[in-house]
C-alpha cells in the first residue's frame, strides 16, 4: 500500500470509530492519535534501516506533539486507532495486530529489565480501554476486549472480555465478531456480580427464618404426635 493510500486509510479508520470525526481534514489538522500513527512511520521506517537515534529523535518530537510515546521498534498493523491519546505508551518489541483501537492512558510495557521480546503481542480487533495495563511478554488473542483500569499480566485467549487488577477473564468464547466491537463500556462486572449474589442469599435466608419464627407461634403437639405415630409403625413393619 502506498504512501496515500496508507494516510487515505488511516483517515478513513478515525472517521468510521469516532463519531465526533465529521471530515478527513478535520482529523488531518486535529486529531493526535492519528498525527502519532504518521510520525511513528517515519520513525519506523528509519529505525528498520540502521538510524535508531534519528527514530528515537523522532519519536520523542511525537511525544511532545501528542503525547503519546511509541517507541520507534513497535510493529503495528493496519486499521490501528488511538482515541484522544493522551498518556498512551507503547513498548519497543510491542506487535499490534490489524484493527487495533487504543484509549487515553493505555500501556503496552514490561515488566522487568529482560532483553529481547518483552512487551506484549496484540492480535486482531483488539480493544483496551481506558488506563489499562497489558505489561510483560504475554498474547493478547483475536477479538478481545480489555477494561477500563485493568492490568493484565498473563496470556489472554481468543473472545474474551478481561477486567480487574490483576485481569481476569470474564466472559470467552461469546460470539465472534467480524468488527472492531468499540462498546468498551458494556463489560461484566464479577464484584457487583458477588454482592449480588450474597444479596440475594440473605434474602432467602431472611425469608426461611421469617417462616420457621411464625411456625413456632402455632401448637405443634399434635404434629409431633402423628409424627411420632408413623416412626413407630415404621419400625414395626421392620420387624415383621
Amino acid at each position: 500500500m502506498g504512501i496515500f493510500k496508507t494516510i487515505k486509510h488511516d483517515l478513513d479508520v478515525v472517521l468510521e470509530r469516532d463519531p465526533a470525526a465529521r471530515s478527513r481534514l478535520e482529523v488531518l489538522l486535529c486529531y493526535p492519535g492519528f498525527h502519532a500513527l504518521l510520525w511513528h512511520r517515519l520513525a519506523h521506517w528509519l529505525y528498520k534501516r540502521g538510524w535508531p537515534v534519528l527514530a528515537r529523535i523522532i519519536s520523542q518530537i511525537n511525544r511532545t506533539l501528542t503525547q503519546i510515546e511509541i517507541h520507534p521498534g513497535a510493529q503495528i498493523g493496519k486499521g490501528f486507532f488511538i482515541d484522544h491519546g493522551a498518556g498512551v505508551v507503547i513498548g519497543e518489541t510491542t506487535i499490534i495486530g490489524d484493527n487495533v483501537t487504543l484509549y487515553q492512558g493505555v500501556t503496552l510495557g514490561g515488566t522487568g529489565k529482560e532483553k529481547g521480546k518483552r512487551h506484549p503481542t496484540l492480535g486482531n480487533n483488539v480493544v483496551v480501554s481506558t488506563g489499562a495495563k497489558v505489561l510483560g511478554s504475554i498474547t493478547i488473542g483475536d477479538n478481545v476486549k480489555i477494561g477500563a483500569g485493568s492490568v493484565v499480566l498473563k496470556n489472554v485467549p481468543n473472545d474474551c472480555t478481561v477486567v480487574g487488577v490483576p485481569g481476569r477473564v470474564v466472559v470467552q468464547g461469546g460470539n465472534r465478531i467480524s468488527e472492531v466491537d468499540l462498546n468498551h463500556h458494556l463489560l461484566p462486572d464479577p464484584i457487583a456480580e458477588a454482592m449480588q449474589a450474597l444479596q440475594d442469599r440473605i434474602t432467602l435466608l431472611e425469608h426461611r427464618l421469617y417462616h420457621l419464627e411464625k411456625e413456632e407461634k402455632y401448637d405443634k403437639s399434635l404434629q409431633y404426635a402423628n409424627q411420632a405415630k408413623g416412626r413407630i409403625a415404621q419400625y414395626r413393619s421392620t420387624q415383621d
